[in-house]
């Protein structure tokens, strides 16, 4: 049986390297891209998943990146996602340099990644694109202008290339995580201020975890090929909705 290969970008922290773990530990071949080199060594060593440092804001870093990877062997599932979120700004006060670095990696970084490996995803024979967006890609709030419109575009590109892929072996999943608390995602969003990103999540019972999401990305990874998970929204119970979140002050 052959040993199926992944690529998941974003993989030195977080979702990423979650979901590195969880395909080695189910048996996967993966190569783990991201942008800093130390923390992917340290993921190598623990997992045995082969890395490439990359920054998919530059194209000819993507280029290089994917033909590397290819250059070992077939690739069967892509898992994009790398992302961020800069600034709780409203729109009217919103930093544009802000908007351009959300837009350059949470679209841009996802359409670089998707060009680069559909052919070989398409020549697998059973390709797999997972796109993770989030729920700000499907519902709008308060201080997130910027990241709610850049993950309107991630969502966008797996809608969109569902439809065109229409009749050929590649699966598009969407997995869209709500309150999920991580070491950096919150605290870079906030600029490193670790009081105010601690709010957040204070007083949420159990929100989401990294493995909680790796966990599901591997879940739809591995349904038979014909079965196709469109669209999954995963939040932990205490979040009804984007701005419903039940908060027990004394946790």
């Amino acid at each position: 049986m052959e040993t199926l290969r992944a690529v998941v970008t974003g993989a030195s922290s977080g979702i990423g390297a979650a979901t590195v773990r969880d395909l080695r530990a189910q048996g996967w071949d993966v190569v783990a891209v991201a942008r800093r080199a130390d923390k992917l060594a340290d993921l190598a060593e623990e997992t045995g998943a082969s890395t490439i440092v990359a920054d998919l804001t530059d194209d000819e870093a993507v280029a290089a990146m994917a033909a590397e990877v290819l250059a070992g062997g077939p690739v069967h599932a892509l898992v994009a996602n790398a992302g961020a979120a800069y600034g709780t700004d409203t729109v009217a006060e919103a930093s544009v340099e802000g908007w351009r670095d959300m837009f350059d990696i949470n679209v841009l970084g996802v359409l670089r990644v998707v060009k680069a490996f559909l052919p070989a995803l398409i020549e697998s024979g059973r390709g797999d694109i997972v796109v993770m967006s989030s729920t700000a890609g499907h519902q709008a709030y308060e201080g997130g202008g910027g990241y709610v419109a850049a993950k309107h575009g991630t969502h966008s590109i797996a809608a969109t290339l569902r439809l065109e892929l229409a009749g050929e072996p590649v699966r598009v999943i969407e997995i869209a995580p709500g309150m999920v608390a991580t070491d950096e995602f919150t605290l870079k969003r906030v600029g490193g201020d670790a009081d105010r990103a601690g709010k957040v999540y204070e007083g949420v019972e159990n929100p989401l975890t990294a493995e909680d999401v790796a966990d599901a990305v591997t879940w739809t990874l591995t349904r038979p090929h014909h079965f196709n998970v469109d669209l999954m929204v995963i939040r932990p119970i205490a979040q009804a909705a984007q701005h419903k979140v039940a908060r027990n002050r004394g946790l």
